[in-house]
C-alpha cells in the first residue's frame, strides 16, 4: 500500500497524525495507521511559554476563521501558547480527547495554511491532549484550556514538523508556524453504555477498555450479507452521507480467526493514539463501511461484518487479512460534522 495523506484539512498535509497508509486504489483503507516518525519526539518539544517578543495578533469572532496578523522581525523561537479568550467550558486535560479548529500562516512570507473553517475546511478535528504522534502545536497547546477558549499558538520547528519540515505543504525545516485555535468539546472515546447482546453465530465482542476489543470469531460459516448491528445506542445525531465522521475501531478476517477465543486483528484505531476520521458514504472507505456506518448515530457502537464483495474482494493485504476475507469491525462513533 502506498502512502497518503490522513486528515482532510485545506491543507492536507497538516494532517494531526502526519501521514498514514493508504490502498492502491486511491480509498482510504478502514486501516489507516497514523506514521509518528513524521512528528517530532517529545523530548525534543520545548516547554510552552505564554509570551514571547515579537507577537502575531489574532482577529475575529470565535468559531469562524481567524485574521492572523503577523509582525516584523524574526520569531522568539520560544513555544508560545497563549490564551486569547478564556471559554467557560471543562478544563481539557491530558489523554483528553478534544475537537478543534484553527487558522494557520507561516510566520516567514506570511503563507496561508488555511483553516478548518468553510465549506473546504474539513470541520472540527480531533486531538488526544498531549498526546504523542501528533503535531505538538495542536497536541500540547489544548492540554490544560478551557472548552470554548480560542488560542494562539506559536510553533518554532521542533513544535511543528521538525527538522524534515512539510515539503508538501511548503513548510520547511526552519519555519515557525502561527496558529489560532478554537478548543471545542472534550469527547468520549469510545461508545458509553451497556453493550446489547449478540447472536451466537455472530462474533462476539469486548470494548471495554479504551484500548483494541477483543474480536471472538464463531466456528460457523459468516453471513453471505452485510451486518451492522448496533450493540450500544449513542444519544447523538444520526451519521449522514458526506459528512466526516470520528471513529475508533478493531477489525479482524472470519475465516483465519474462526473458532479462536481471541482474532488476530489486522487493525486497530487503538494503535495510532488517534481516532480515524473520514468522509463517510462517498466511497472512500470499502463500501461496506459506507453502507453500515450511514444512518447509525453519534455514540453508537456498531458491529460490521463485510464480505468480501463489500471490503477488498480478491485483494489480500497481508498474513492477517488475505484475498476473499470477510471482514469482522467494532466501530464506535465518536463525532460526525
Amino acid at each position: 500500500m502506498r502512502r497518503r495523506l490522513a486528515a482532510l484539512l485545506i491543507v492536507p498535509a497538516l494532517a494531526l497524525t502526519a501521514t498514514a497508509c493508504g490502498s492502491d486504489d486511491g480509498k482510504k483503507d478502514a486501516a489507516d495507521k497514523a506514521d509518528s516518525s513524521a512528528s517530532p519526539k517529545a523530548a525534543e518539544v520545548p516547554k510552552p511559554v505564554d509570551t514571547a517578543n515579537p507577537m502575531p495578533k489574532v482577529s475575529g469572532a470565535l468559531g469562524k476563521k481567524a485574521t492572523i496578523t503577523l509582525p516584523k522581525g524574526d520569531p522568539s523561537g520560544k513555544f508560545v501558547v497563549h490564551t486569547l479568550s478564556e471559554g467557560s467550558g471543562a478544563e481539557v486535560k491530558k489523554n483528553d480527547l478534544v475537537s478543534m479548529n484553527f487558522t494557520g500562516k507561516l510566520w516567514k512570507g506570511g503563507k496561508d495554511l488555511g483553516t478548518t473553517y468553510g465549506a473546504q475546511g474539513g470541520g472540527d478535528q480531533m486531538v488526544t491532549a498531549g498526546g504523542q504522534g501528533q503535531l505538538p502545536a495542536f497536541a500540547q497547546a489544548v492540554t490544560g484550556q478551557k472548552e470554548g477558549s480560542r488560542v494562539l499558538v506559536v510553533a518554532p520547528p521542533a513544535a511543528g514538523f521538525g527538522s524534515q519540515g512539510n515539503p508538501q505543504a511548503g513548510i520547511s525545516a526552519t519555519d515557525t508556524l502561527v496558529f489560532a485555535v478554537d478548543i471545542g468539546k472534550v469527547i468520549p472515546k469510545k461508545a458509553e453504555g451497556t453493550q446489547g447482546a449478540i447472536p451466537s453465530n455472530l462474533p462476539q465482542i469486548k470494548a471495554d477498555a479504551e484500548a483494541p476489543a477483543t474480536i471472538s470469531v464463531p466456528k460457523n460459516d459468516p453471513p453471505k450479507q452485510l451486518v451492522d448491528q448496533v450493540l450500544i445506542k449513542g444519544k447523538g445525531a444520526e451519521v449522514k452521507s458526506g459528512q466526516t465522521v470520528a471513529m475508533q475501531y478493531s477489525g479482524a478476517a472470519w475465516k483465519p480467526n474462526a473458532g479462536k477465543e481471541k482474532a488476530e486483528l489486522f487493525d486497530s484505531s487503538w494503535k495510532t493514539g488517534q481516532p480515524f476520521s473520514t468522509v463517510i458514504g462517498k466511497g472512500q472507505v470499502i463500501k461496506g463501511w459506507d453502507t453500515g456506518i450511514v444512518g447509525k448515530h453519534v455514540g453508537d457502537r456498531v458491529l460490521l461484518v463485510i464480505p468480501a464483495d463489500q471490503a477488498y474482494g480478491k485483494e489480500a493485504k497481508g498474513k492477517t487479512l488475505p484475498a476473499n476475507s470477510t471482514l469482522v469491525f467494532v466501530v464506535d462513533i465518536l463525532a460526525a460534522h
